[in-house]
């Protein structure tokens, strides 16, 4: 059987005959694997993250608002998340390959408009059109991942494409600022070109093909709910804070995404086997825990980075660059944490390593919001960002592969794909709450410190720290006085938004402990005492194969 065609239908690695070279990747093979679905992932990755540096010099390149702005680089996470789950279906039923081939394509071309665009709406364009190719990328780099890599092998490469999805953000942030400061802003698109473009060379040369099959027809209804369901709620946690929660346009996109949100659920649960996720498997340990654990540590690290840069920038005046270099320890951290958590849930078990993640990061919380400062500067808040880099580490990893783990091997697209949608929605969702809290408690720390300013300084200090700073130009006399109210006005609204994230974390950790999988992550199986085996298809269960599929 060659690599380039369909491995065997719905059978575990581990139970697939023969030796390498013939059909099965030998274990140098699948190292390439791993390394061209990693540089496919940290394409999509960067691109996440690479235009916040550069937002002012888009505003003058476009002579946009900044509320366009905020779409250039926003519409790429909402292109991106609501088309997850349909596409990872899609490259379940298609084959993974010709998915991810076509997906680095689109992504390329896409990222190369983008990179020369002439005018905001090119740009809005091509960012979109990113979007779409990155969704077609991202839920098959992790399932080619469970389809390829036997289970005893596979905790360890979920870990290394965990590592890559956790800490690559900050990496890219890092490169693109640099990029920013030492070129212009059209070079950010260089680097997801470039890794696109090696993951696609690589991808025709030594990633294998894998499809399964389907006793049913393609959830139609399923997928375009989802997509309508994402998009509203994507919107309101993005805009939201921008235009008002209680604006029109707000409300009707929560209108919108409820409504959608439960259409998808009535759907599904009438579709039973033939749904494009069954929800009913919500109802196990691994699915639902793994993906409330994701939605929560993705959420809380989005937050921070929220908290972390204008402090970084605003309260300690450094540049974007080393303020992204600032963060580097914690991404290094939680890169290495991927990799040691399947080793270490394969001695205490999955729960129990999910759970020390969580502790860890929720005191990594506690201690940013116990001993941060204007005084202290970057010492008082890189202890709490080590732990908080090791505890996500520590539970990123056994929670995906409780994720994947729960989905028979036939629909590990889809799996890959609530995996990813699961980050996305968290992301949103930290951004927006923890941002909120931060303005709220910056807002009602700084009045009482502004007595005596002159008004319009005041008033415009009002808007945030970084606003305090640029006043300050116009305070005269105050001037210093003014800039120190806006920075100790900030440490207080952090605090207020770390605390909220210590209690979230907490809860978490009650839930993980009650309700987390019970098994290791790497022996591949759910607590669920009737859960079939990971990799279960038509070989090992006929029925539950074709009831799966999507």
């Amino acid at each position: 059987m060659s690599m380039n065609q369909p491995g065997p239908v719905g059978v575990d690695p581990d139970d697939v005959p023969g030796e390498p070279g013939e059909g099965v990747p030998d274990a140098r093979q699948r190292r390439t694997i791993l390394i061209t679905v990693c540089l496919a992932l940290m394409a999509v990755i960067a691109s996440v993250s690479g235009l916040n540096v550069a937002q002012p010099d888009l505003a003058v390149a476009f002579d946009a608002s900044q509320s366009t702005i905020l779409w250039i680089i926003n519409i790429y996470t909402l292109g991106l998340a609501a088309l997850l789950l349909p596409l990872g279906a899609i490259g379940d039923r298609l084959g993974r390959k010709p998915v991810l081939v076509a997906g680095l394509a689109v992504f390329g071309v896409a990222g190369a408009a983008a990179g020369l665009a002439p005018s905001a709406e090119v740009m809005l364009a091509a960012r979109l059109f990113s979007g779409v190719g990155a969704a077609m990328i991202m839920p098959i780099t992790l399932a080619v991942i469970t389809s390829t890599f036997p289970a005893k092998e596979r905790g360890r490469a979920i870990g290394v494409w965990t590592g890559v999805a956790g800490g690559g953000g900050v990496l890219g942030m890092f490169l693109s600022a640099a990029l920013v400061d030492v070129a212009s802003w059209r070079w950010l698109f260089v680097l997801p070109l470039a890794l696109g473009a090696v993951a696609l060379v690589m991808t025709l040369r030594y990633v294998p093909d894998s499809r399964e099959r389907s006793g049913h027809g393609f959830d139609v209804g399923g997928a375009l709910t989802s997509v309508v369901a994402v998009v509203g709620l994507i919107f309101v946690l993005q805009e939201g804070p921008e235009r008002g929660w209680t604006a029109p346009v707000t409300l009707l996109g929560l209108v919108v995404g409820v409504t959608a949100a439960a259409g998808f659920v009535v759907w599904e649960l009438r579709r039973g086997d033939a749904a494009l996720l069954d929800l009913r498997l919500f109802g196990e340990r691994g699915l639902a825990g793994g993906s409330i654990t994701l939605l929560v540590v993705f959420g809380v690290q989005a937050g921070v980075f929220v908290v972390l840069f204008p402090f970084l920038q605003a309260v300690l005046g450094w540049s974007g660059l080393l303020s992204t270099l600032a963060l580097m320890p914690m991404a290094v951290l939680m890169m290495m944490a991927s990799g040691l958590a399947p080793h270490l849930a394969a001695r205490i078990g999955a729960r129990a390593t999910m759970a020390t993640g969580i502790l860890l990061a929720g005191a990594g919380l506690a201690l940013m919001a116990g001993i941060v400062s204007v005084d202290g500067g970057y010492l008082s808040v890189l202890p709490g960002m080590l732990a908080m880099g090791l505890g996500m580490g520590l539970a990123m990893t056994p929670s995906t592969e409780a994720i994947t783990g729960a989905l028979p091997r036939e629909r590990q697209g889809v799996a890959s794909a609530l995996n990813d949608v699961t980050r996305e929605f968290g992301t949103a969702l930290g951004v927006a709450l923890l941002g909120a809290l931060l303005s709220a408690g910056y807002r009602s720390a700084i009045d009482p410190r502004l007595a005596g300013i002159p008004e319009g300084p005041a008033d415009i200090a009002r808007g945030g720290v970084a606003n305090a700073v640029e006043a300050a130009n116009g305070a005269g006399l105050h001037a210093q006085e003014l800039i120190r109210a806006g920075r100790e006005s900030f440490v207080d609204g952090w605090q207020n938004a770390m605390w909220a994230g210590v209690a979230v974390m907490a809860a978490l950790f009650l839930y993980v402990l009650v309700r987390g999988p019970l098994r290791s992550a790497r022996t591949g199986k759910s607590a669920s005492p009737s859960a079939a085996p990971e990799g279960m298809g038509e070989a090992a269960a006929p029925e539950r194969a074709d009831a799966t599929a999507s």
